[in-house]
């Protein structure tokens, strides 16, 4: 399930622009209870995406996240235990770097609070409760997605892969059952296990999504950097549980500084974390490597040598930007991997995902589609210099 010994694969990050009518069941709720009518409009959306992404050139495709309201907000629709409250004034923690920039933080969210009260942009506008028990309770609801992303990719040459969230979600909700937080990692981390092994078991590999490992500038940006590490590794030590018993080759992570355009000048440098990353039981390691803070990031897989077995998955296009990447920066940008990793141990991908909740895409749709169509481009233009 991780790169060739022939050519640079491509893959992105999971969660792809959704056609209008889904996007707008989604954003009014469809999918806690979702009927017929839903579950059509989902399977409809899993195969159209999957037939763009193989026409875009895309080898590890994913089902698009056309089922979820949010790469996040979707446990609130699997699993006992876990809501959210709703304030749709808005109360998500503001990032260092747009506090730094009180102009920036004005434009970014320009139309936000008018979306949260519509219930778009649920992300911007909820407290994570764990209000019960934590248990797996719609397995049947993952089953189906399952099924419809098999159906889907038969007949095609891709291969598939599902993105998840991780126990790591504990470190953010308020906690009104487990009165001990260790108690709630645990329990997390038996129902995400669900999940995980569901995935694995389907065919499919599951990549899970991490942005609260290098999110030091969204909850904590005072700590010092030692004791963020420790929780950090705590959190590892749960997540590692949750994977017991897979095969690391059918896991992938994806690390996020925060799917948002903001000045990104706070973020917390990648060296910093990633010999902590190293010790998740998974292959492959996803990084962001287009944007213009973490574009020289290359440079930290010479300091801290990738482990044997493991690989990169670099995101080499920017998620953010409007502007579409030359097929030779695509290429410039994986061939610098491949200088410090091997060309054997890069996966081409983007920075994060084009969808990460309904009703806030960073990018119009045309423009989602002829970036994915240049990273394949690109990466056939590094693999063309990288074999010769």
């Amino acid at each position: 399930m991780g790169p060739s010994s022939e050519r640079i694969l491509t893959t992105h990050v999971g969660s792809l622009p959704r056609p209008p009518r889904l996007r707008d069941a989604l954003v009014h709720g469809a999918s806690a209870d979702p009927d017929e009518a839903f579950r059509v409009l989902v399977r409809e959306a899993i195969a159209d995406v999957v037939a763009k992404q193989v026409e875009a050139g895309i080898d590890i495709v994913s089902d698009g996240e056309m089922g979820k309201p949010g790469f996040i907000t979707y446990l609130a629709d699997r699993m006992d235990g876990v809501s959210f409250e709703y304030n749709p004034t808005g109360n998500a923690p503001v990032p260092s770097d747009l506090a730094r920039h009180p102009d920036a933080l004005a434009f970014a969210r320009r139309g936000v609070d008018e979306a949260a009260q519509s219930g778009e942009m649920r992300e911007e506008a909820m407290q994570w409760v764990n209000s019960g028990a934590v248990a797996y309770a719609h397995e049947e609801r993952l089953a189906e997605e399952l099924s419809a992303f098999a159906g889907a990719l038969e007949g095609t040459p891709a291969r598939g892969f599902l993105p998840a969230t991780s126990p790591f979600v504990a470190a953010v909700m308020r906690r009104d059952h487990y009165a001990d937080p260790a108690e709630l990692f645990e329990a997390l981390a038996q129902a995400f296990a669900v999940e995980y092994r569901a995935i694995v078991d389907a065919g499919f590999q599951v990549q899970i999504d991490l942005p609260e490992i290098p999110a030091k500038h969204w909850g904590a940006p005072d700590m010092p950097l030692e004791q963020w590490r420790a929780l950090i590794a705590n959190g590892i030590h749960y997540l590692n549980a949750a994977l017991e018993g897979i095969d690391p080759s059918a896991v992938r992570v994806h690390l996020c500084w925060g799917n948002y355009p903001g000045p990104h000048d706070t973020d917390l440098p990648l060296r910093d974390i990633l010999d902590l990353v190293y010790d998740i039981n998974a292959d492959g390691i996803s990084v962001e490597a287009a944007n213009s803070q973490h574009q020289h990031e290359w440079k930290v897989f010479e300091e801290l040598p990738l482990p044997e077995g493991k690989y990169v998955v670099p995101g080499v296009i920017d998620v953010c930007a409007m502007h579409v990447e030359h097929p030779e920066v695509v290429a410039q940008r994986i061939e610098r991997y491949a200088s410090v990793v091997g060309r054997e141990n890069v996966v081409a991908s983007t920075d994060c995902g084009f969808g990460t909740s309904a009703g806030r895409d960073n990018l119009p749709p045309s423009v989602v589609w002829t970036k994915l169509a240049s990273l394949a481009q690109g990466a056939r233009i590094a693999s063309a210099r990288l074999w010769a």
